[in-house]
């Protein structure tokens, strides 16, 4: 009985969580700092959570539905997916039900194209932000992690997909991190 309304206050905590985080955030990749915030040391390990990036960023699909899923499930098995995902879907989905409905009638006003211009470069310095904060756990403070930083970066100015660049770049980590 104990350990069953244990089960039920994480699922509880894991909903709260990703419902803030869901609220609070603009788009996926700029809740993962404020997910990085709430989740690392509450439900999983930095090591984790910096693996769950990583592996959201590989796969098909949105990476923060990904990265809910998984904190979810590393906290509370497959109800804390579950859970979560509920959690990360429902705020987006009723927000822009009524932000779609607002904007069909104020299309045409001008005001509404400069709040996205203004909202552009915010999240991207949100996004470079985070990027910076993962990249410092993740092994930023060797030569090897800058090196891989920038052969990674110029790989993607080079249009070469994310996706490719991530899985390239974690078989590199395998092959030269791995202890001898």
């Amino acid at each position: 009985m104990h350990d069953r309304l244990g089960r039920v206050e994480i699922l509880i905590q894991l909903f709260l969580t990703f419902l803030k985080v869901n609220l609070l955030s603009t788009s996926g990749p700029a809740s993962v700092g404020l997910l990085y915030h709430e989740a690392v040391g509450r439900f999983v390990t930095e090591e984790q959570f910096v693996q769950a990036v990583g592996f959201s960023s590989v796969l098909p699909g949105s990476d923060a539905l990904q990265l809910a899923m998984y904190v979810g499930y590393a906290a509370g098995g497959i109800p804390g997916g579950l859970v979560s995902l509920l959690a990360s879907i429902l705020p987006p989905t009723l927000i822009i039900l009524g932000v779609t409905m607002i904007l069909h009638r104020l299309r045409r006003e001008a005001w509404v194209n400069k709040f996205v211009e203004g909202l552009t470069p915010a999240i991207a310095v949100l996004m470079v932000f985070t990027a910076w904060k993962i990249f410092e756990k993740g092994g930023g403070n060797s030569w090897f992690g800058w090196g891989l930083a920038i052969v990674s970066l110029a790989a993607m100015w080079y249009k070469i997909p994310e996706r490719v660049v991530i899985i390239a770049a974690g078989i590199i980590g395998v092959i030269f991190l791995s202890a001898p």
